[in-house]
């Protein structure tokens, strides 16, 4: 298991949910992504795209300066889930 920080501070609206999108996939099941922002849009963005994903997401610190999340890599996304249970 590794944890990785991923700093998006400064970035607004869609940047921060689409440079996660991208530092999750090559993670392994178990890995824990650590994002912080500062757009206050992400506390929206972030959970829905990690509802995509399947994965877990927490947030482990907010304020006015910024909001960090805590977010663990799980085996497969809710995609890949529909696909098996179709095939």
């Amino acid at each position: 298991m590794t944890r990785t920080t991923l700093d998006l501070t400064g970035l607004k609206c869609p940047l921060p949910a689409l440079k996660t999108r991208k530092a999750l996939k090559p993670l392994h099941p178990g890995d824990q992504l650590e994002v912080h922002c500062t757009d206050p849009l992400s506390v929206i963005d972030i959970p829905n795209l990690i509802r995509e994903t399947g994965d877990k997401v927490e947030i482990t610190e907010r304020n006015d300066a910024r909001i960090v999340f805590l977010i663990e890599k799980t085996n497969g996304s809710i995609g890949d889930v529909n696909a098996a249970l179709h095939s």
